[in-house]
Order: structure tokens, then sequence, then C-alpha cells
């Protein structure tokens, strides 16, 4: 009943409260709310209720860690650019996809060396057949891996060598608004926050 006193709390404002109502129902209805996260990412809304950031707003009031936005307003693009027909349906006549399938399919097409039959396949098997992403996964997460998996301790000091010399720069560049440094400068100390807390693998 949270989100529900959330969108109640929030009735002054309708968008706010749409928001909140979509997050309530995002496992039956995620094109929803990914329509929605995608409208207030252009908009930037979420500066007059008091966010920095949208990553800000979806992790104080929506409780959507930064991944699962990435996903769904990526998996809601895919499918407004390569298969727009899925978005109208209801959903009952005519399954939709999980946001988490539609990732793996946006990956095997965008982003991956696996070949033209195997993509074929998994595009079938997720937008005509519905399948589950642990499936998915498990049937074709080979053939879609970019490579031998990196080790976890040398990504993060390659990260951590970047972040640090970006900050720096952002810190001392006078042609980046003050606004936007603040939002990078805490972008970046995050960033390097997490890889700190990062165990070694």
């Amino acid at each position: 009943m949270r989100e529900l006193e959330r969108a109640q709390a929030r009735a002054d404002d309708p968008e706010r409260a749409l928001l909140i109502e979509r997050t309530r129902r995002f496992k039956s209805s995620w094109v929803e709310l990914a329509e929605a996260l995608s409208g207030l990412a252009r908009s930037e809304r979420y500066r007059e209720w008091g966010y920095e950031s949208l990553e800000a707003y979806a992790k104080g009031e929506l409780h959507l860690r930064h991944e699962t936005v990435l996903k769904l307003t990526g998996s809601f693009a895919f499918l407004q650019r390569r298969a727009p027909e899925v978005l109208s349906r209801d959903g009952v006549g005519k399954k939709i996809p999980s946001y988490q399938a539609v990732d793996f399919l946006r990956r095997a097409e965008e982003a991956s060396p696996a070949p033209r039959d195997v993509v074929d396949t998994i595009r079938r098997e997720v937008l005509d057949d519905g399948r589950a992403y642990p499936t998915l996964q498990r049937r074709f997460g080979d053939a879609i891996s970019s490579g031998p998996p990196r080790d976890g301790a040398s990504e993060a000091a390659g990260l951590r060598n970047v972040a640090r010399r970006l900050l720096a720069l952002v810190e001392q560049a006078s042609l980046v608004p003050d606004a936007q440094k603040l939002e990078l400068t805490a972008t970046l100390t995050r960033l390097l926050s997490s890889l700190d807390d990062e165990p070694a693998s």
C-alpha cells in the first residue's frame, strides 16, 4: 500500500501521481512506466520536484534502481525503433514480452557478434513467443557474449583511472556550466565510491 499512499500524497501534481501509480502496476504494465520515464527524461520535470537527476528521482520516490530505469527506457526505445507493433498490444490478446527479454534482444541485435540466424531466433522467441528472460539467457547467453569474462579487479582499476581523470577535467573546465559541473562531479564521485566499495573478483 505504500505506493498507493505515495500517489495519494502527490495528488496535487497529476504527472507525479501518475508515475507513482504506474510503478505500482510495473509488473503487469512495464511499457506504461517506461513510456512515462522516457517522457520525464526528456522534460526533466523531476527538477521541479527537487531532484537533480532522473536517477535521483527514480531512486528516491519510485524506489527503482538506476539499472532498472536504463533497461526500461532502453527496451522501450528499442521497441519504438525496431518493433513498434509490440507497443500497441494489450497484453491479453497478444502478450507483451518482459522488459528483461526485450533488453536481451536489444543486446543481441545491437551489441553482439552473434550469428544472424541466432539473432533472428531470439527475436522470434522474444516478440512472438514471449519467451522468459531466464530461458533466453540459458539458451543463448553464450552466443551473444561479447568475449571472455573480464577480470573484475582490472576493470575496476581502469574505470577508477578514467573517472579520476574525467573528474579533474570537469572540475577545471570553464566551458561547463556550474549546474552541469555539479551534476557530473556528483555522478563521478558516486562512481568512484561504488568502485572503491566493490569487492575484488
